[in-house]
C-alpha cells in the first residue's frame, strides 16, 4: 500500500488533506472520518454492532497524534479520540469517499434520519415526498 508523503489538517474547510507516494491526493472531510472512525466506540465489537453516528457535520479536529510509523490518531472536538487511522484506512476513506457517503446516508435514512446529519458537504438530500397521506384525498 502507498505511504503518505504529506498530511495537513485544514480547520476552515474541515478536511484532512493527505498525499501518498503513488501520486494520490485526497481531501477527507472530518465528518467522514468521524462517522467511519475505526474505534470500538463506533464500530462495535463485531459485525452488526456498529453505532450510527449522528450530528457530526460540524465536527472539528483539534490535533493529530502520530501512532508509530503507520497511523494517526485524530483528536476530534466532540471528545472522540480513540480511533487509530492507519495509512491503509485513510487511503480507503479517501479513494472510496463517494461510496462511503452513500452507505452512511443510507444508514441514516434507514434509521429514520433524513435531515441535517451525514450529508456530504455541498450536497443535498432529495426532498422527501409530502407526508399528507396517499395523495388522493384532499
Amino acid at each position: 500500500m502507498p505511504n503518505p508523503t504529506d498530511i495537513a489538517v485544514r480547520q476552515k474547510s474541515r478536511v484532512l488533506e493527505i498525499a501518498f507516494d503513488d501520486g494520490s491526493r485526497f481531501a477527507i472531510p472530518f465528518e467522514l472520518m468521524r462517522v467511519y472512525s475505526p474505534s470500538a466506540e463506533v464500530k462495535g465489537h463485531g459485525p452488526g454492532q456498529e453505532v450510527l453516528q449522528l450530528g457530526k457535520r460540524e465536527v472539528g479536529i483539534q490535533g493529530v497524534e502520530p501512532v508509530g510509523n503507520y497511523a494517526i490518531k485524530p483528536l476530534f472536538d466532540d471528545g472522540h479520540e480513540s480511533g487509530i487511522f492507519t495509512w491503509d484506512y485513510l487511503y480507503k476513506l479517501g479513494s472510496e469517499q463517494d461510496a462511503l457517503w452513500s452507505q452512511y446516508l443510507g444508514r441514516l435514512q434507514a434509521a429514520g434520519f433524513e435531515g441535517d446529519s451525514g450529508r456530504a458537504p455541498g450536497t443535498a438530500l432529495p426532498d422527501a415526498a409530502p407526508k399528507s397521506g396517499c395523495g388522493h384525498h384532499h
